[in-house]
């Protein structure tokens, strides 16, 4: 078994949404990710990670609100037609779009990046989970996303960091990666 999470945990990577088929995943299967992200390690027991998912009809929404956004906030001498056009169709490869948020500790003794390190470690839960099941995703974080993105309709204290792309991988689809010597990277002390 240790074996396994070492080869899941090596065989991670992010896949992008011009890398999937189009394909729909099943939501059963998404939610068992949810799942696996809400087991992610976090201070206080606060469980400050909140998901927003996009499918079907929501993602053509997603894809509108981002494009627009770019639209509006591009000056017009750097707005370019091509990323527009772009950006409505980056969804459309993919399953399910997630909106990474969190939910501020209220009692204000958690600090906010301990809140972002917790909704990290889901979002690498997630990664792991999508890896297992032979599923590709990949953490975006446009800017028209960090924050309160009206599309989202946060309640007080929630903010978004980003987007989860999920889809399956096109077939014969390779992926490498290398990693630096960890030794490089290690300073033990023994006294």
């Amino acid at each position: 078994m240790i074996n396994d999470i070492d080869q899941v945990i090596k065989k991670r990577r992010s896949v992008f949404p011009a890398m999937y088929s189009g394909q729909r995943i099943d939501d059963s299967v998404i939610n068992e990710i949810l799942e696996n992200a809400n087991w992610a390690p976090n201070h206080r027991k606060t469980e400050p990670w909140r998901f927003k998912v996009f499918a079907d009809e929501g993602l053509l929404r997603l894809g509108e609100f981002l494009a627009e956004k770019y639209k509006e906030t591009t000056p017009p001498e750097k707005f370019k037609e091509m990323k527009y056009k772009k950006t409505r169709k980056k969804l459309v490869n993919s399953s399910h779009v997630i909106a990474l948020c969190i939910q501020k500790d209220p009692s204000g003794l958690v600090p906010e990046w301990e809140e972002l390190a917790a909704l990290s470690c889901a979002v690498q839960n997630m990664y792991l989970s999508c890896t297992a099941r032979g599923l590709g995703c990949y953490w975006s974080s446009p800017k028209t996303m960090i924050g309160k993105p009206t599309i989202l309709d946060l309640p007080e204290g929630q903010q978004c960091y980003g987007l989860m792309y999920i889809g399956i991988p096109i077939e014969g689809l390779e992926l490498k990666a290398e990693r630096g010597d960890i030794l490089a990277k290690t300073k033990w002390f023994y006294k």
